[in-house]
């Protein structure tokens, strides 16, 4: 008797000693993923956001290259001046808004003006972005040296550029934008506003295209008014 109750207590005890069923561990394997994914999706993210940061600090860099470049020229040409004037055929034309005849590069430019519609990067008036002394600023790579094409001319920075816009405001409201040949004539006690004596509005929006990127991003957006 006591030889059955002991071999009844050992198989009872080899039944409970038993090992993981299917269903555990499919779940188990379920759980772990989910984990590993959380992860992966966690470190994406921080990678993503890094990148955002680091090109939002470019393109603000780039958008401030500008607005040094141009922070003492006056609004106009100091020449030839905005003036209004007529065509052959009569009618009312703007006189020195944009570039003057043999303005091509940036360092010719000494005017505001000068700058409307102007894009500097791909595509644009110069190959690539420019610095706050209006040189094309130079692609560069890990090892912090200037990079060369094939013929050993130097690579303008890659995928950014610069767009600038200048228009006149409102100079009772800065964010009403006027017409390049907006005046005002006299009348009465008012001696009149020429098309010249209007506050200027410059802004530069600086976009990135990277190699996989099927269009140009607007990563940041930089504005300033000279009165």
């Amino acid at each position: 008797m006591r030889g059955n109750g002991v071999a009844r207590r050992l198989r009872r005890a080899r039944g409970n000693a038993r090992g993981f069923t299917l269903i555990e561990a499919a779940m188990a394997t379920v759980i772990i993923g989910v984990g590993v994914v959380a992860v992966i999706d966690a470190q994406r993210a921080f990678v993503q956001a890094n990148l955002w940061s680091s090109q939002a600090a470019t393109a603000t860099l780039l958008a401030n290259e500008i607005r040094e470049l141009t922070r003492n020229l006056p609004r106009h040409d100091p020449v030839t001046g905005l003036s209004r004037g007529t065509d052959i055929d009569g009618n009312d034309v703007l006189i020195g808004w944009g570039p003057e005849p043999g303005e091509v590069i940036a360092t010719d430019f000494d005017d505001l003006d000068d700058f409307d519609g102007l894009s500097f990067g791909m595509g644009g008036d110069l190959p690539g972005p420019i610095n706050a002394v209006g040189n094309v600023i130079p692609e560069i790579d890990l090892d912090g040296e200037i990079e060369v094409d094939g013929d050993g001319d130097v690579l303008p920075m890659q995928g950014w550029t610069q767009s600038v816009t200048v228009w006149k405001v409102s100079p009772f409201n800065t964010g009403v934008a006027l017409a390049d040949n907006e005046f005002e004539a006299p009348s009465g006690g008012f001696r009149g506003r020429r098309v010249d004596e209007y506050p200027l509005r410059v802004e530069v929006t600086v976009f990135y295209q990277g190699l996989q990127d099927d269009e140009p991003t607007e990563v940041t957006r930089v504005a300033w008014i000279v009165p």
